[in-house]
């Protein structure tokens, strides 16, 4: 049951165009993100091991930096799914290949340069550090995390992202606050009562359409019932 509800609630997040994955920043700080993303100037001085971070489509993407214009980043991705061939594969990763790896719970942890981590937009370094109150590791230590952890690995929004897997190297331990806001919604979602009523409706309108069975009738009572339950 558990391993169902992470699976929709993953799936449901993606179908979702609101900015559902934005770090617990203030006003200020947005407002500071929105002017930084809309200069064009040089890229900032970089030292191996700090902790990169770019507004994506639907979340902030986070990498740590290696060195030599070098970035290794957990992103997910369907090429290595359907294809073997490495030139290919070691393309740019497209938001739609971006998209596709979420569904299939595919990623890698993988080496590209800065510009193409940040995708067009601009980069912010360490600013994490100012929202974790536990110190960072130094910066050789980080940059040989992240080092060791390249290759494929299984994906997940809620509990292995690329914050995740730069928190892990940069902190010590993996933590991700654009999951947190996200399921702090959720928990509001859930304690107003008119989400029971949506399910029911929903259940309802589901058994009319496809008729009385365990895929359309359980839901109907099991969805409203755990929702009750949790509020």
């Amino acid at each position: 049951m558990l391993h169902l509800l992470t699976f929709l609630v993953g799936k449901l997040s993606l179908l979702s165009h609101f900015k559902l994955f934005d770090s617990k920043w203030s006003a200020d700080e947005r407002t500071e993100r929105t002017e930084r993303a809309t200069q064009r100037g040089p890229p900032p001085s970089l030292r191996r091991g700090d902790l990169l971070e770019v507004p994506r489509t639907l979340f902030t993407h986070f990498g740590i930096y290696l060195g030599d214009n070098k970035v290794a980043h957990l992103i997910p991705d369907i090429l290595p799914v359907l294809t073997s061939d490495r030139k290919l594969i070691n393309t740019v990763i497209t938001n739609n290949r971006l998209i596709l790896g979420c569904i299939y719970r595919h990623a890698t942890v993988r080496v590209d340069t800065v510009d193409d981590f940040a995708y067009g937009s601009n980069v912010m370094v360490n600013h994490m550090d100012k929202l974790i109150k536990t110190q960072a590791l130094s910066n050789e230590d980080v940059a040989k995390r992240a080092e060791k952890l390249i290759g494929a690995t299984r994906y997940s929004l809620l509990w292995n992202n690329c914050e995740h897997f730069a928190t892990y190297c940069r902190y010590g331990s993996a933590a991700s606050q654009q999951t947190d806001k996200f399921c702090e919604r959720l928990k509001s979602i859930i304690r107003d009562q008119r989400s029971i009523g949506a399910t029911i409706l929903l259940g309802i309108t589901s058994i009319v359409c496809f008729g009385m069975a365990p895929s359309t009738t359980l839901p109907t009572i099991l969805i409203p019932f755990t929702l009750w339950m949790a509020g």
